[in-house]
């Protein structure tokens, strides 16, 4: 598969940094993920780190040189990573259980699959413009939907960081959601993003900035720069990852799965 890939976080204005992000592939196999640990969670980084570890082991794990089953595969996973959650705050006797957002997205045989919980997000960015495919599972986001709210409030309301799913958390309160996957386009580039960063920038802003011509990483890397010195000296932890697809991308052949997870050390 042809593609070129950057993934970056920063710490932000927090004492920690709980967000987490991997990508693996393989020669027909693209697989990116992200998840935001919540902050207001005893261990948000370790549901974090659980959530992206099953999905690379998993895809270690199936990928041969395709998963079989995209939509099945992203679910189950995200599905074990939330038990794997659960059953961690029991064995520890945690207070109470660690959450995180998990974004996933799988790009083989030309289509898109993805999945998500919570409010870290995934968008396209195709001729030009940025279009997002994930939508928030939070509370200002159902008032968004039921009209008590203008879509643009989302961003700036005070109440954007109480979501309403997630893994780990309320436990019967979880769940996945995968729409239909979409076609690949040449050079399309998928975003994935942690609230962090498309909370302080706006989406004409993020295409302006992945449009800019740069290379990959110093667009990614000056964005981020960029929704933090907006968000102030309190700035969340602010995670991305970018892969554009295409014929023009390198080659990313490999007898082998590889995984690549962002080093926070």
């Amino acid at each position: 598969m042809n593609f070129s890939i950057y993934q970056s976080s920063r710490i932000g204005g927090r004492k920690y940094n709980q967000d987490r992000v991997a990508f693996a592939y393989t020669s027909e196999a693209l697989l990116l993920v992200l998840a935001d640990g919540m902050g207001g969670h005893l261990h948000g980084e370790i549901a974090a780190q659980t959530a992206i570890h099953m999905y690379m082991q998993a895809f270690a794990q199936v990928a041969h040189p395709r998963v079989a089953e995209p939509v099945a595969f992203l679910q189950d996973v995200m599905q074990f990573a939330h038990d794997t959650i659960l059953k961690y705050a029991a064995d520890h006797q945690l207070p109470s259980n660690p959450g995180t957002t998990c974004v996933a997205a799988l790009v083989q045989d030309s289509q898109i699959h993805w999945a998500h919980a919570g409010d870290s997000r995934l968008y396209i960015l195709r001729n030009r413009e940025l279009l997002p495919l994930t939508h928030d599972h939070s509370l200002v986001q159902q008032w968004a939907d039921w009209g008590i709210i203008a879509q643009d409030e989302v961003r700036v309301h005070p109440d954007r960081n109480k979501i309403t799913n997630c893994l780990g958390g309320v436990p019967t309160m979880f769940f996945s959601e995968s729409p239909p996957p979409l076609p690949v386009q040449q050079n399309d580039l998928l975003l994935l993003c942690s609230d962090g960063l498309w909370g302080p920038m706006d989406d004409a802003g993020m295409a302006a900035a992945l449009d800019s011509g740069s290379p990959l990483p110093a667009a990614l890397d000056k964005m981020i720069s960029e929704a933090i010195l907006r968000d102030g000296p309190g700035a969340d932890n602010t995670t991305a990852l970018a892969a554009r697809i295409g014929d023009g991308e390198e080659d990313h052949a490999t007898a082998e799965v590889v995984c690549t997870v962002l080093d926070y050390r």
